[in-house]
Parts: structure tokens; sequence; C-alpha cells
């Protein structure tokens, strides 16, 4: 069975500096011994995260901030509503959610040219949402503390180790698997977590994707 050897699409982003990395590892050292690695359901490492999915998400609950350019009536601050949708004057109902702040004021001046010449709109993030939202990274099982980490621009399974505080006393680092979600449903990829912390191989290293779930399982004794 092969596991991911793919780097991240910025790789010169993720290798910052070699003290950061090694700092991080003998952190993470501390967090107890790790099994022997289980089964993954897949094989395959995961997509690369390079282009346009490496770049933020509107999601429920952000707050943005839109800009027409000439048209400082039409320049608002507008929230993502829980069903994904802005309102700004003229346009009351656009699709915001899984949506880069680009592809949004793209979508918001089409929809203004009706009424405006050669709208320029752009969109600015002020505020994200609570890191419950959908657009986070999702880490389950055994982690020190489990939780939804919100996501941000080269994000990487390292980053989500270190901010749940690393593996717990019992989980089998190796056997963690990534379930992304695809146009058929989610896949699941296997993580060398253990690889990864414990002995700072950065080739287990990969970039997540806004809605990733990292599972990490208990060891078998």
């Amino acid at each position: 069975m092969s596991v991911p050897t793919n780097l991240p699409a910025n790789w010169g982003g993720v290798r910052r500096t070699r003290n950061f990395h090694a700092g991080a590892v003998a952190a993470l050292a501390l967090f107890g011994p790790v099994g022997p690695a289980l089964g993954a359901s897949a094989s395959a490492p995961p997509p690369s995260a390079g282009g346009e999915s490496a770049e933020y998400l509107v999601g429920p609950g952000d707050m943005l901030q839109v800009f027409v350019w000439r048209n400082p009536e039409m320049s608002v601050e507008a929230p993502v509503r829980p069903d994904g949708r802005i309102t700004i004057p003229l346009v009351p109902d656009v699709q915001a959610q899984g949506k880069t702040p680009t592809e949004l004021a793209r979508n918001l001046g089409q929809a203004l040219s009706a009424y405006i010449q050669d709208p320029r709109v752009t969109v600015i993030v002020k505020s994200i949402a609570s890191a419950g939202n959908a657009t986070g990274v999702s880490v389950i099982g055994a982690a020190v503390t489990p939780k939804t980490v919100p996501y941000r621009a080269g994000l990487t399974a390292l980053d989500v180790v270190i901010e749940v505080g690393g593996l717990n006393t019992f989980a089998s680092g190796n056997g963690a698997t990534l379930l992304r979600r695809q146009a058929d449903g989610y896949h699941s990829y296997p993580l060398r977590l253990k690889d990864l912390v414990r002995s700072g191989d950065l080739r287990a290293n990969v970039e997540l994707r806004p809605g990733d779930i990292i599972r990490i399982p208990e060891r078998l004794f």
C-alpha cells in the first residue's frame, strides 16, 4: 500500500524555517508514544490543494465589505446569512457561501450591471465566523483537543495538529485518514501523522481544503 508523499503546492511556505518545524516536532513529542499504523481506507494521496482551492471560501456568519467603485451608496457591509446568501442594495439575494471573494465580486458585478454601467466591485472579508462553519477543517478522534479549525490559505496537516494540541496518548497517528468531499461524495486518504509530528517527516505533510475532516483512530492493544 502506498502512502501520501505529495508536498503542498506552496511548499516554500510550508518550509518557512527549519527551526519552526523542529520546535513544533519537539513540542509534540511530549504527547506520548504512538502504536503501529492501522490500515487506511485508501492508498492514493489526497489531491493537491493548489490553485484556487487554497483561497479562502466565504462561509455563513462571515462579515463582508462590498465596495462598488464610484457608487458609495452601494458600498455596504453584508453579513453572510445562515442560508449562505447576502443582500446588498438592488441585489436582494446572492449566493456567497463556497465562493472566493473574487468570485463573489464578479457575480455581484454581473448582477449590478442591470442598474449600473460597468460596475467594478471588490469584496473584502472583514471578519470570519466561528470555527463551526462549513469552511473549517474538523479533527475528530484521538487528538488532545478535537475541534474544528478555521480554514486559511495554505493550511496544512501540521498546522492543524499543532492547533488541536497534538495526538493523545492512545492515538494511532499513522492510521489517521483525511476525509475530503468530492463531487461524488467523501473520499478517504491515509495520513502519516506519527511520522509528521514525531519524526519530522515533512513528506507526510499535506495542504488542506475547506471542509476537510481528519479522523485519528486509537491504536489497538
